[in-house]
């Protein structure tokens, strides 16, 4: 049974082939909110975008008087504003490590990942970044051995910001290896791809990329 859209008059400014757009597309496709998706090419933004936006930047979220334009700040509303399904947890202390595993994603994996999509560096440089990042994905294959979804037993806002970095590999020139060791992770990637709101949530050229 597919999920009841919930009423809003949200507009979402989207990069289709931003991990940082498509992690609030998830959040809005778990929700099953109603909301006006608009796809940006990043290089020809639309006018009224910076009117909006003081930084002219993607993706851009707003309802009614509201304009946000920080995706994680986006998802945190999202989850205030339609908190069924919730994908904080309710507790203060559990909420501040969703929080940290957030900052931390963002510090080491989506650096590597904005340059290894961009493209930015030599070859020997770009090489290096992949290894970088596949063995810091690899290294937290086991956590996935204890719990279905990121440190939980419920799909929560962490694997919102997982999610999209994970279906990037393959654009990447990553492929993660196939072992002992890694089947727990790979199980957790089959788990967040095989989601329905995952699938509702990708663009056209994130269906591309698989």
């Amino acid at each position: 049974m597919g999920v009841v859209a919930k009423r809003s008059s949200m507009t979402f400014y989207s990069d289709g082939e931003s991990h940082y757009s498509h992690r609030v597309r998830i959040v809005l496709a778990e929700k099953g909110v109603t909301v006006e998706t608009i796809d940006v090419d990043p290089s020809n933004k639309p006018e009224d975008l910076a009117s909006l936006n003081p930084y002219n930047t993607l993706p851009t979220l707003i309802d009614r008087d509201l304009v946000l334009y920080e995706a994680d700040i986006m998802m945190e509303y999202l989850d205030e504003r339609f908190p069924h399904p919730p994908l904080f947890p309710v507790y203060p202390v559990a909420r501040a490590h969703s929080r940290l595993w957030i900052y931390r994603i963002r510090r080491d994996w989506c650096s590597l990942v904005d340059s290894l999509l961009d493209d930015d560096g030599t070859a020997s440089e770009l090489d290096k970044m992949r290894k970088e990042l596949t063995d810091s994905i690899v290294s937290i294959a086991p956590i996935f051995g204890e719990k279905p979804f990121f440190m939980s037993d419920d799909f929560t806002i962490v694997d919102c910001c997982v999610c999209p970095i994970l279906w990037r590999l393959p654009k990447m020139g990553i492929r993660l290896p196939n072992n002992k060791a890694t089947k727990p992770l790979l199980s957790y990637r089959d788990r967040l791809f095989e989601r329905e709101s995952v699938m509702d949530s990708l663009s056209e050229k994130e269906k591309d990329m698989m």
